[in-house]
């Protein structure tokens, strides 16, 4: 087992947001188009966390039918005060374009895992909408400021519009306190009030190896604000060879003996022979140590600017084991499960349909951005085994079932059942997310004829090692049969871009297509996921 602390999440979870409760944190983080919304993470060491809630879990507060890859939930804040906990949320709709459509949403819970409030719309001016509860007693909504005009930089500044609680709407007018740096691309604010300052901590450079936290401060909360004299309180820009990269988009809290800490994301890219840097991985969470100096700037105290893999301060043993088998014997799906937009998932899953098994009904194709029958995992480690066992009876080409390695519409590598003039077989599917090729036309590698008989118990399995995936079958449940190589860093965030941005991160799965709209089901017997060693 690992001692390294960072990252204390790994595998996709960006855009951390902290927040302390007595002796208790709890960290928001993003999640885009995969369901249920948000995932609230707790833990009393900083080092050790378990996932404990997934608020956004009904339609009256998330429903993400038809959005883009890499849309839905961007950057939660999470807050506490007075004996309640408020989330703040945006539900991305449009990514390409001058125009971004992200209308923003709060909702409050008195339990961090209980049913939250419907929401309550607030604006939608920009994405990363964050609320600070100020000792006065007043409440403020501060977010990026987006400007579709043509000419303008589209990162308008950060605005501060103050909340009425009693009316549940902004008051009064918004009012831009904060353009950023030199470095631009400025959002992800979050403020706090520290001795006789506000202190705003935003996000600069954009998510990729540029990504950046700068620290400004006010003694009035509607400004003007400075910036810090060093600017960048964490990034990793100009220190490419460190093992934690893209550092940037952050969240402070301050322990119960008065130590201060800066939870972030980051990525561990993987390095090809030709030098390009995948992150499967997606953006990991993070944590630093932080000094509040004499002059009431902050810094990191290892003295450097990029971050440690082992941050001073946390003496925690990491306790982290997340391989994971499910025999779908159960009730209830386990939440290290998600599926992509929908808030119904009962129209194409059961677990008590098939009992024993997972039975995914068929629904559209992948790449569908409106009702897939896909239920998949994060992948959290360089090197991993997945491997399942279905039943899947098809009787038309337009019939698919099977494992995948997935990162959005237009990058994954899928090993399935299908059928043809010839009968059943077992074949791989891949979208390679080049903007050269047809985004909806895939690449297929070969075909394995296999019998009915065969098709009552087929094992398939995925075993990645860093930037190559080996895609195996059994008929047997003994012998297992590669099928093929291929280039799994395919599968990462800076990869082909197909369509649309790339803020997620690798799952694997299972899922089900039937294009023929008869919804034949395949039921999977186990999923499992362990680390490979």
């Amino acid at each position: 087992m690992s001692q390294q602390i960072n990252p204390i999440l790994p595998g996709f979870h960006p855009d951390p947001s902290i927040v302390r409760v007595n002796n208790d944190y709890y960290i928001a983080v993003s999640t885009f188009e995969w369901y249920p919304g948000v995932q609230i993470y707790h833990s009393q060491d900083l080092v050790n966390w378990k996932l404990i809630s997934r608020p956004l879990n009904r339609a009256a507060l998330l429903d993400m039918t038809g959005c883009p890859d890499s849309c839905g939930i961007w950057a939660p804040c999470l807050s506490y005060s007075d004996g309640l906990f408020y989330l703040i949320y945006t539900n991305v709709q449009r990514f390409d374009g001058n125009f971004k459509d992200c209308p923003n949403y709060l909702t409050t819970c008195s339990t961090i895992d209980g049913e939250w409030s419907d929401p309550v719309y607030l604006n939608s001016s920009g994405f990363d909408p964050s609320l600070f509860h100020d000792d006065t007693g007043s409440k403020w909504l501060v977010n990026m400021l987006w400007d579709h005009r043509p000419g303008k930089h589209p990162f308008a500044g950060i605005v501060l519009q103050q909340y009425c609680e009693q009316q549940q709407k902004l008051i009064g007018t918004a009012v831009n306190i904060f353009s950023g740096s030199k470095h631009q691309l400025t959002e992800g604010p979050h403020l706090y009030k520290i001795n006789d300052y506000y202190y705003l901590l935003t996000a600069e450079g954009g998510t990729s190896y540029e990504h950046a936290c700068t620290f400004a401060r006010s003694k009035s909360i509607t400004g003007p604000y400075e910036i810090d004299p060093n600017v960048h309180v964490l990034t990793s820009k100009d220190n490419l060879d460190k093992p934690l990269q893209r550092t940037g988009h952050g969240g402070l809290v301050q322990s119960p003996d008065g130590r201060w800490f800066l939870t972030h994301l980051l990525s561990r890219p993987i390095t090809l022979e030709n030098g390009d840097k995948r992150s499967p991985l997606g953006r990991e969470t993070g944590i630093q140590a932080l000094i509040l100096k004499d002059d009431g700037w902050f810094s990191l105290a290892s003295g450097e600017i990029y971050g440690e893999i082992n941050p001073k301060g946390l003496t925690a043993k990491p306790q982290r084991d997340y391989s994971h088998h499910d025999d779908f014997s159960g009730a209830v799906l386990p939440d290290h499960y998600q599926w992509l937009r929908i808030p119904n998932p009962d129209c194409f899953y059961s677990l008590t349909d098939k009992p024993g098994a997972l039975a995914l009904y068929g629904k559209h194709s992948v790449g569908s951005t409106f009702k897939q029958a896909l239920i998949a995992r994060r992948q959290q480690h360089h090197s991993f085994v997945a491997q399942t066992q279905l039943r899947f009876k098809p009787t038309s080409f337009q019939q698919q079932a099977g494992l995948i390695c997935y990162y959005n519409a237009h990058k994954f590598h899928y090993l399935y059942v299908s059928y043809d003039e010839n009968g059943i077989h077992i074949d791989v599917m891949s979208c390679l997310g080049d903007e050269s090729l047809k985004a909806d036309f895939p690449i297929y590698q070969q075909r394995i004829p296999i019998t009915d008989e065969q098709s009552e118990n087929i094992g398939l399995r995925a075993d990645v090692d860093y930037e190559r995936l080996t895609f195996s079958y059994s008929v047997d449940g003994n012998a297992w049969l590669p099928i093929c190589d291929l280039d799994y860093s395919l599968i990462s965030d800076e990869a082909g871009k197909g369509e649309g941005a790339n803020f997620t991160g690798a799952f694997v799965g299972m899922c089900c297509q039937d294009l023929t709209g008869a919804n034949i089901p395949a039921e999977f017997d186990y999923f499992t996921y362990r680390e490979r060693h």
